[in-house]
């Protein structure tokens, strides 16, 4: 079904079974079942070490040996091992959308969730997509935790600790090879330099030459932008290295600095998309059943002309002070991030006509005609005489290059009582300033490749289309907690934060830039400027705006047996507002709105009439209010643990990412949704049955509902977008000893299944489109919505004291599924994102 390529041989499936065979031949001699007390596991998601049954919320808990047993190396292993999450990657690496219970991040705005790294907040949202190396624990706390986080933390929280140097050598090496050409090594190494100094050192990397490959790499125009003889039709390849350093020093018996630093590069593949489209009406007239797909069953065959890239560098510096008053314990850090993120690849304008009288799309279309393209698209002798979609083997559809680089830095102080009193509180100071640079580009496709910046006039890959600006955000807040025994079994607890954040925008689009293809203001002039806000004056004026947000939380626990807790929570969430690129606005009223809604004045569905897509170059704040009560158990000495919850969730101006594409080029824009309701259901359990073999489930039920939507009012009673209908997981850890060897057979088998998933507010309805224009009547778009997928992932193998020796896959069933598919309601179709498909390795550990 899919354009993929495989490595063969040692990995392909049969060889797994000698293994499988050796599994079954241990199990001679089973051990007796054990009666030793499991410790209890303690986290820190409110900013102190307590009991996870302390907690007045939901927390999934990764140890250490769960970690490993499942092979966690990236953020989307241990989303995938926690019911109520879910995490889309698909454009690129930095591009990371995660939803928790229905809240969803929005792509060019903010995180829905807070990460915590050692104890230091993380603010850039590429910063969650990396190589996890040297892993001590995981906890995922879900529900708003701005009172404790601030901003940003509207869903949840990821809080991920590494494990410290000791005071003697140790250090670890682990390797893996794959299908795919895929090869992962990593290590780490630490130890004291003296009585008072520890250090550390990691290292990581990844190479992969990726699922897919480009099917159309031996024309004259592809061959231009594949010259590597090693990897000539990949599509989603990814290589990526990270070095880290790590050092403790005790300054005296009570206090501590910890100060890391970590340099990483990425080079990848990016926008592995296909277009689908959605039209129903020439499937009617008897067109290609393809006009009207539904995204389930698209062939996935990729064939663009430019190879695609995206390029990641990153920097991080941090130091953390821990000092023991003695009454109370003082906690200080800072941190300074640099990440900068930029791609390549084909464009998506070959439709709308704009380049077809330029020599060069004349010339690639007649050379490439009755090339077999996904079907509707077809190439005929010109481009008047063909159809196109996006990301074809042609020049028409020009280029895109998109610029994501931050720099922020940030501090904390905060003191907190001891644990073992009554009252218990903690109080604090936030300081973050960030400075953010973004660029959406489409330029002429001269056979030079994409030109690897903003904006560039010469006869190289010449701009035709920019949105280009500066963020600049101050953050400051205030925060404290207090926590109160009632009585012996009641905790009542509060937390309360204010946050401010002053924003501005600055415009760095050349105001004398100029295109010679795309009319930018519709007044048919020939040359226009290249951003559609400069139509109306000389220049862009600068914006600055503040959003400021007091989130409280308040919670209750109680111990209702000695085995049993019950808890209850109401908190606010707070996401900060912004501003879009500058021009957005401009871009869709002209070529949307006026356009295409206003010649079509009809009805969308359910008789609402088709209204204007009212967006706008600046996006409100979020707030949420959320409840949740639950409980929370454990019995026969730790071994089994069990939760449950229930929680309603109601949400102001959902923040929202729109994909548009039109006779403009491309165009990103965050929205808002007026109001959506969330509620849901969710329950986990963790058994450990014997000394060999742990079982553990869980599962996730939400339901959405958007009340209102003042930017597509017709969408009103639909869900909200990137949230499954339900998620969950199953699973088994297996640990048998070979009786008289002194080594361990393992097995881990992890299932993770991901219910029905809408990505858009469009839904069961029907939208003018662009095409509507030239009477292929309106988009629906029914068939966008993703059906529900299970994955397994599967390692087994052996174990001595220092050494491990595992085979493993991924998606071992090979299960077809979409990673993401981005509606285009104007467009008349869907940007669709292929799922993974199976992988089979073999992966060698070594500790000492």
């Amino acid at each position: 079904m899919f354009s993929r390529h495989r490595s063969p041989g040692v990995f392909a499936r049969p060889w797994l079974r000698p293994l499988a065979v050796a599994g079954l031949a241990v199990m001679a001699t089973a051990p007796a079942l054990a009666a030793d007390t499991i410790d209890e596991i303690v986290v820190t998601v409110r900013q102190r070490a307590e009991s996870v049954k302390d907690v007045p919320g939901s927390v999934d808990v990764l140890t250490s040996k769960a970690i490993e047993d499942a092979g966690v190396e990236r953020a989307r292993d241990f989303i995938a091992l926690t019911p109520g999450v879910s995490i889309v990657n698909a454009a690129e690496v930095a591009d990371s959308q995660v939803n928790i219970r229905g809240i969803n991040g929005a792509r060019d705005a903010e995180t829905n969730y807070a990460l915590v790294i050692d104890g230091i907040l993380m603010t850039n949202p590429a910063a969650l997509n990396r190589e996890y190396t040297n892993l001590q624990q995981i906890e995922v706390l879900k529900g708003p935790q701005g009172a404790i986080y601030g901003r940003n933390a509207a869903a949840g929280a990821f809080v991920i600790t590494t494990k410290k140097p000791g005071d003697t050598l140790s250090g670890n090496v682990k390797a893996s090879a794959a299908q795919d050409d895929t090869y992962v090594l990593s290590g780490n190494v630490g130890g004291p330099l003296s009585d008072s100094l520890r250090w550390s050192l990691e290292a990581d990397y990844r190479d992969s030459n990726g699922y897919y490959k480009n099917k159309d790499t031996g024309n004259t125009y592809s061959r231009e932008y594949y010259p590597d003889p090693g990897c000539d039709d990949c599509v989603d390849f990814f290589e990526g290295w990270d070095v880290a350093g790590r050092l403790i020093w005790d300054l005296n018996a009570d206090a501590s600095l910890d100060t890391k630093i970590r340099y990483g590069e990425v080079d990848a593949g990016s926008i592995s998309f296909n277009s689908v489209f959605q039209l129903p009406v020439p499937v009617q007239f008897g067109f290609d059943k393809a006009f009207y797909e539904n995204v389930n069953d698209h062939p996935f065959g990729f064939n663009p002309n430019v190879k695609p890239y995206n390029d990641q560098q990153s920097f991080e510096l941090s130091s953390k002070l821990d000092y023991d008053l003695g009454w109370a314990d003082l906690t200080a850090w800072g941190l300074y991030s640099d990440i900068d993120n930029d791609l390549g690849s084909e464009g998506t304008s070959g439709a709308f006509g704009f380049f077809w009288g330029e020599a060069r799309c004349q010339a690639s279309t007649a050379a490439l005609q009755g090339f077999p393209v996904n079907p509707p698209q077809a190439i005929g002798p010109t481009p008047a005489t063909s159809i196109f979609g996006a990301y074809t083997p042609t020049t028409c559809d020009g280029t895109q290059y998109q610029q994501r680089d931050q720099k922020d830095y940030s501090f904390e102080v905060r003191l907190a009582s001891k644990s073992d009193q009554r009252l218990r509180w903690l109080g604090g100071l936030y300081y973050l300033n960030i400075d953010r640079e973004v660029a959406v580009n489409t330029g002429l496709d001269t056979g030079t490749g994409v030109a690897k910046t903003a904006y560039t006039a010469g006869p190289d890959n010449p701009t035709q289309q920019l949105l280009h600006d500066q963020f600049k955000t101050d953050v400051y807040a205030v925060f404290g907690q207090l926590a109160y025994d009632v009585t012996d079994t009641i905790e009542a607890s509060l937390a309360l934060r204010y946050d401010r954040e002053e924003r501005e925008v600055h415009n760095k689009v050349p105001t004398g830039a100029t295109t010679s293809y795309i009319d930018t203001c519709l007044d048919g002039a020939g040359i226009d400027p290249i951003n559609p806000g400069l139509c109306g004056g000389a220049s862009i004026p600068d914006k600055d705006k503040t959003f400021e947000q007091l989130e409280p939380k308040l919670a209750v626990t109680w111990d209702a047996s000695e085995a049993i807790t019950g808890f209850a929570s109401i908190g606010v969430g707070f996401k900060s507002g912004g501003f879009n690129s500058q021009g957005s606005k401009a871009t869709i009223d002209a070529f949307i709105n006026n356009a295409v809604v206003a010649a079509f004045p009809g009805f969308c569905g359910d008789n609402s009439p088709c209204t204007p897509v009212n967006i706008a170059d600046d996006y409100k704040k979020e707030t949420s209010v959320a409840f949740e009560i639950g409980a929370k158990g454990t019995w026969l000495d730790n071994r089994l643990r069990a939760n449950a919850a229930y929680y309603y969730t109601t949400v102001d101006d959902m923040q929202f990412f729109e994909f548009y594409v039109g006779p403009f080029g491309l165009l990103r824009v965050v929205s808002n949704i007026d109001e959506v309701n969330l509620y849901g259901v969710e329950a986990s359990v963790n058994w450990i049955a014997t000394d060999w073999l742990e079982l553990y489930a869980g599962a996730n039920i939400t339901h959405s509902n958007i009340e209102q939507n003042s930017v597509r009012p017709d969408t009103v009673g639909n869900e909200s977008p990137y949230t499954p209908d339900w998620t969950g997981n199953l699973g088994a850890r297996f640990t048998w000893p070979i009786a008289g060897s002194g080594l361990d057979f393992i097995a881990n088998v992890d299932v993770r299944a991901v219910g029905d998933t809408w990505f858009h507010t469009v839904q069961d309805q029907s939208r003018p489109t662009l095409f509507s224009l030239f009477g292929f009547g309106y988009g629906q778009y029914a068939p966008t919505e993703r059906d529900a997928y299970t994955l397994v992932d599967a390692r087994i193998g052996v174990q001595g004291e220092h050494w491990s020796l595992v085979a493993f896959g991924k998606n071992v069933f090979d299960e077809d599924y979409i990673e993401e598919a981005i509606p285009a309601p104007e467009f008349g179709g869907t940007f669709t994102h292929v799922g993974t498909q199976s992988r089979f390795g073999l992966e060698a550990t070594y500790k000492f």
